[in-house]
């Protein structure tokens, strides 16, 4: 129960992924996808493998099995995986973040959306809460209330 509340409050934290029994893609901190840009920037010798290294290093750390990293870095994914599965994990993990963390360019309907669902994530959370403390007050008129 607390895991689904955990969930309901916080969003997914780890998605299972297609491919691949027992991995699992989790979101990545500020800091992490930093590290992951900079050890990309050092694995790239030209323009051209921007994407793909950038790619093999975000893996390398959002990519688990049983909560343990699976690679150690990303030139071991880049080592180990056909591009064609470095892609498909990257958009997985890529389309899994962007609706776990809508960023200022989302659509006003889709930001409303979300701010819709946390504060009913919130209330839903909160109610009853404090109804003993208030009790002795009287409840406010309004509808719905």
């Amino acid at each position: 129960m607390i895991e689904e509340w955990t969930k309901l409050l916080s969003g997914a934290r780890r998605l299972p992924v297609e491919e691949g029994e027992g991995l699992e893609l989790r979101l990545l901190s500020a800091a992490e996808v930093l590290e992951a840009r900079r050890e990309a920037e050092s694995l790239q010798a030209g323009e051209k493998e921007r994407a793909l290294c950038a790619n093999a290093c975000l893996l390398a750390r959002a990519l688990e099995r049983g909560g343990e990293r699976v690679f150690e870095s990303g030139q071991q994914v880049l080592q180990t995986l056909r591009v064609e599965e470095i892609a498909s994990l990257a958009r997985q993990w890529g389309e899994w973040n962007r609706r776990e963390n809508p960023g200022p360019a989302a659509p006003r309907e889709e930001v409303a959306r979300i701010k819709k669902a946390w504060s009913t994530r919130l209330m839903a959370a909160l109610r009853g809460a404090c109804s003993g403390r208030l009790g002795p007050f009287p409840r406010r008129p309004g509808p719905g209330r």
